[in-house]
């Protein structure tokens, strides 16, 4: 198909040539003096064609001569760009493959053909990225004076440069997770709250946040970063869960006294007041300060929907309850009762109901829901020993010292 085009542009051309050529009417003169030329038209036309074209041929070869050590200079400056880019990749290879040392010398490598070439020097993102690469490669090696050195380069050079903002941000989070690396919890804090909002809520700035506010010993605020975690779904729906909830219990182990333990309590997200086992830990600090209304006011909730609740979390709930019925009120009665009968073959509920009913001093209805609390074999050995125990002190209140020393007996025997 080219070769029918090119002829058919040749005879076009042919067409054209004999219909403007092929007559050689015209004439042209030129006066020189006294003297007269006179050639045809076509040959002028020919002679003219051929006067422009050497013209342009001489001009051209002129510039490429004078334009030699131009073109020598920029390849000279292609070839080190060449060069350090082929320094840079080698050094991305070696600091991925784990071969710091060899990657630090790739990236200063890298750097220094930038430095000896002054065209190459406006790449603020190359010169970022090896100073990066270089201070990775030297905090893998220990050498903290060389990477604070080097990434105190690439953040001055990024914060000087708008085009290498990018840079910056990676920086400051390299720079964070190093101090990490070094235990320095206050200065990733820093670091991290240098960074703009955006860059502060992505994914990994958070995690480094949460990291940072463990090591800290911060748990109020790891418990907010790790909730902006679980939101943005960096966690699994477990992981999430059983992350939250060490967070809460490690916030509420900080608490001194129950005024500071009160503070933790309504600091936290009401996600988290309405977790079983939270509220149940909170109850139990609670009742080891002696603020045993707090811990039942805490828990009053869950025995409110007590059929909503998994079995553990029951479970959980009654313990907690257990450990805090002294000075319990009449009001609680009725609730206890109706989950009592709701639940009656789990042993920890039983147990719970029990011993608020013989903080009332209701007796005979005490020992039932206790002896029924024994004959669950899933129940906790303490809690089955606390049940041997009540049941003991029970007897020994009605003077039945033989059946006091059997269920204490039965406490000794509980593994």
């Amino acid at each position: 198909m080219r070769i029918v085009i090119w002829f058919v542009l040749l005879f076009a051309v042919a067409v054209v040539a004999s219909s403007t050529l092929g007559t050689n009417d015209g004439l042209v003169s030129i006066y020189a003096g006294a003297w007269r030329f006179d050639v045809s038209l076509n040959l002028f036309l020919l002679v003219l064609v051929g006067s422009c074209f050497l013209l342009v041929t001489v001009i051209q070869a002129v510039n490429s001569l004078f334009g030699l050590p131009q073109r020598a200079r920029e390849w000279r400056v292609a070839r080190r760009d060449r060069s350090a880019q082929a320094a840079l990749r080698d050094a991305l290879v070696q600091f991925f493959g784990g071969r710091y040392a060899r990657a630090q010398k790739s990236a200063q490598r890298a750097l220094l053909l930038q430095g000896r070439t002054p065209e190459l020097m406006q790449d603020n993102d190359f010169t970022v990225l090896g100073h990066l690469l270089a201070a990775g490669s030297a905090h893998r090696l220990q050498d903290k004076p060389g990477r604070n050195d080097a990434l105190q380069r690439a953040l001055d050079l990024s914060r000087n440069s708008p085009a290498a903002r990018v840079g910056e941000e990676g920086a400051r989070l390299l720079a964070a997770e190093w101090a990490l690396d070094d235990r320095d919890a206050p200065r990733a804090l820093q670091l991290l709250a240098e960074l703009p909002l955006g860059v502060a809520r992505r994914t990994h700035a958070l995690r480094l946040k949460l990291l940072a506010s463990r090591l800290g010993q911060q748990p109020q605020e790891a418990l907010k970063t790790a909730r902006l975690l679980a939101k943005h779904q960096a966690f699994s729906k477990g992981a999430a869960q059983g992350l939250l909830r060490a967070l809460a219990f490690e916030a509420l182990d900080t608490a001194r006294d129950a005024d500071q333990l009160r503070r933790i309590w309504l600091q936290f997200d009401s996600v988290d007041r309405r977790d079983p086992f939270v509220a149940s830990r909170a109850a139990t600090r609670a009742g080891a300060l002696g603020a045993l209304d707090d811990a039942r006011g805490w828990l009053r909730p869950f025995w409110d929907r007590m059929a909503e609740l998994t079995v553990d979390e029951r479970a959980v709930i009654a313990q907690t309850t257990t450990a805090v019925t002294a000075g319990m009120g009449a009001e609680w009665l009725p609730r206890l009762e109706a989950a009592a009968q709701a639940f009656p073959r789990e042993g920890a509920i039983a147990m719970a109901v029990g011993s608020a009913l013989a903080e009332r001093q209701l007796w005979g209805m005490a020992r039932r829901l206790l002896e029924q609390a024994n004959a669950d074999e899933q129940l906790a050995a303490p809690l089955r020993r606390k049940a041997w125990i009540a049941l003991a002190e029970l007897a020994r209140q009605e003077g039945d010292d033989a059946r006091a020393a059997a269920a204490f007996e039965a406490a000794a025997r509980v593994a």
